[in-house]
């Protein structure tokens, strides 16, 4: 059986729905990504977890939000 891995992530710069598909196609073409799910803080910082077969590095991670056009930013930003 194989575990799961859930990495949350905050990400600036999101402002719709179209912004939240971005994103989340861009993460669920990575190896081993079984769901996203966004909490959208429209013009704030939103919080992205992602759920999958295999743990993420968080350079994975940045990249993907970066080709979506927005920025992962630091928990404590």
């Amino acid at each position: 059986m194989s575990t799961t891995s859930t990495t949350t992530v905050n990400v600036s710069g999101m402002t719709c729905g179209h912004c939240v598909s971005s994103v989340s196609e861009e993460l669920e073409s990575l190896a081993g990504v079984e769901t996203v799910d966004v909490e959208l803080n429209a013009g704030g910082i939103s919080t992205v977890t992602i759920t999958s077969s295999q743990q993420l590095s968080p350079s994975e991670i940045g990249e993907a939000v970066a080709e979506a056009g927005y920025l992962v930013v630091a928990n404590n930003a």
